[in-house]
């Protein structure tokens, strides 16, 4: 295929839906059955070629995380914007009912972790004994949870929405909570390190099942299924590049979250890996060529479809 020109490309093309033109016309022929078989034959080790995908490669993975992603990023930003204003929604109906109606924090969080604020106790002390084990466990199910609000978008967005409601009432009631009783400072120096990307994920995931939910209720210029079609891939394009950053948050929730090393030491580490992912995504290196190189591959897919 590399030797081929763009002519012979093309021509290879027309060549392969012409010879399957003609199987499905001598398939209704009993007298043409050893043509039927030669063309048969064509026709599969032609379909290899035709629709073959694109092969990954270091050198693939490397274009598509620091040039294709960022501009997907921006693209659909407007997703990603509102999963982050529904999770945000849910914070502050957390923090005012824990507020004004203490028993719905008691019922919510559950007498364990009641127990363990109380006390002044952080419950994420046993993660320090078990950090290697910790570190898989926590990347996996974070994955776990990003995977499930961006394939929760084919329920016409219904289960990622539900999914970002509820993270962010469990944070504004945890955080008020840790606050009435004086361990704010224990709650955020844990959550600093890992959570300036863990958080950010979040909302990328539920921005790619905003996405995908999109493409099912509004198709747009576009057939339904073609719709569907190009939702999912754009949406599952822009999960995949959460997956490297959940692992480096995963392993930062087990090490270094919950060690004694000083405050500002997580502070700082939190700062660095949030002021990374910003200048990642934000990237202007090339962009308006890129920008445009994309726009003109998003027209002829729609025109594809």
């Amino acid at each position: 295929m590399k030797s081929l020109e763009a002519t012979e490309l093309e021509s290879l093309g027309l060549l392969y839906r012409q010879a399957a033109t003609d199987l499905s016309a001598v398939r209704g022929e009993p007298s043409a059955q050893v043509l039927e078989a030669s063309l048969n034959r064509l026709v599969s080790r032609a379909h290899h070629f035709v629709y073959a995908g694109n092969r990954i490669t270091l050198r693939t993975l490397l274009f598509f995380f620091l040039r294709e992603y960022p501009i997907l990023f921006r693209r659909l930003l407007p997703f990603t914007l509102a999963a982050f204003l529904i999770f945000l929604a849910g914070g502050v109906l957390g923090t005012l009912l824990t507020l004004v109606r203490p028993d719905f924090m008691r019922a919510f969080l559950g007498p364990t972790m009641i127990a363990t604020i109380e006390h002044h106790t952080m419950w994420t002390e046993s993660l320090v004994s078990v950090s290697p084990q910790a570190s898989a466990a926590i990347a996996t199910n974070n994955i776990s949870v990003c995977f499930v609000a961006f394939a929760g978008g084919i329920t016409c967005c219904l289960l990622t929405l539900f999914l970002m409601f509820q993270n962010g009432l469990m944070m504004g009631v945890v955080a008020t909570a840790c606050a009435q009783h004086g361990m704010s400072m224990s709650l955020w120096s844990f959550v600093v390190a890992h959570g300036s990307l863990e958080l950010p994920c979040i909302f990328i995931a539920g921005g790619a099942g905003l996405r995908l939910g999109w493409g099912v209720l509004f198709p747009g210029i576009l057939r339904w299924k073609g719709s569907v079609a190009l939702a999912g891939a754009e949406s599952l394009r822009l999960i995949t590049g959460t997956v490297p950053l959940l692992l480096i948050a995963g392993f930062t929730e087990a090490f270094l979250s919950p060690s004694h090393v000083p405050l500002p030491l997580k502070f700082g580490v939190g700062a660095v890996l949030f002021s990374a992912l910003v200048f990642w995504l934000s990237s202007s290196a090339g962009k308006q060529a890129r920008d445009l190189q994309e726009e003109e591959k998003a027209v002829r897919a729609y025109r594809a479809l």
